[in-house]
C-alpha cells in the first residue's frame, strides 16, 4: 500500500516507544524523524484507543520523560536531535495505512505538489487509499482519485 511507513529510524522509536505508551494505557498514532531548518526533530504522537478521550498535557510529559530515559541509554539517533511529544491534535496527518482506514468517512484537507483547477487544497470525504496508491476522496458527489505522490500532506479537517 502507498501510505508511508515509518522510515529505518522511525521504526526503531516506535518498537522503544511502544511498550512505555502501552503501560501507561496509550498509543502511538505518529512518529516523525525530520530536519527542519537545520534541526532535527523526533516527534512521537500520542493518543487513547477510546473514542472522545484525549491526551493530557501531564500524560505527554511523563511519556516524554519515559522515552527520554529509554533512548538515552540504547541511543538510537548518531546526531543531535529535539524530542517533542504531543498529541496529533485535532488536525492530524493522516499518513500510514491505519490512519487511512481509521479516518474513511471523515472530511480531510488533501494538499497537492501542482494545483488541480487552480486550487493546491482539496477537501472532500476520504474514501480510503486505493492498491494503486490513489487517495480516494469524495468532493461534490464525485470520486475524485488523486495519486498519493502527488501530495504533500493530508490531515483531518476542522472547521472553526
Amino acid at each position: 500500500m502507498g501510505a508511508m511507513t515509518f522510515s529505518k529510524i522511525e521504526k526503531i522509536i516506535f518498537d522503544l516507544a511502544e511498550p512505555i505508551a502501552e503501560e501507561n494505557g496509550i498509543y502511538i498514532y505518529d512518529v516523525e524523524f525530520i530536519k527542519e531548518g537545520g534541526h532535527w526533530f523526533l516527534r512521537v504522537y500520542l493518543d487513547k484507543p477510546e473514542e472522545n478521550e484525549y491526551i493530557s498535557i501531564d500524560e505527554c510529559e511523563e511519556f516524554s520523560r519515559k522515552l527520554s530515559d529509554v533512548l538515552d541509554r540504547s541511543d538510537p539517533i548518531s546526531q543531535n536531535y529535539y524530542l517533542e511529544v504531543s498529541s496529533p491534535g485535532i488536525e492530524r496527518k493522516i499518513r500510514r495505512a491505519e490512519h487511512f482506514e481509521a479516518s474513511k468517512g471523515e472530511i480531510v484537507d488533501v494538499g497537492l505538489y501542482k494545483a488541480i483547477n487552480g486550487s493546491k487544497t482539496l477537501t472532500g470525504e476520504l474514501m480510503g487509499l486505493d492498491d494503486e496508491d490513489n487517495v480516494l476522496l469524495k468532493i461534490d458527489g464525485e470520486t475524485v482519485k488523486i495519486p498519493i505522490k502527488q501530495t504533500t500532506v493530508i490531515r483531518t479537517h476542522f472547521e472553526f
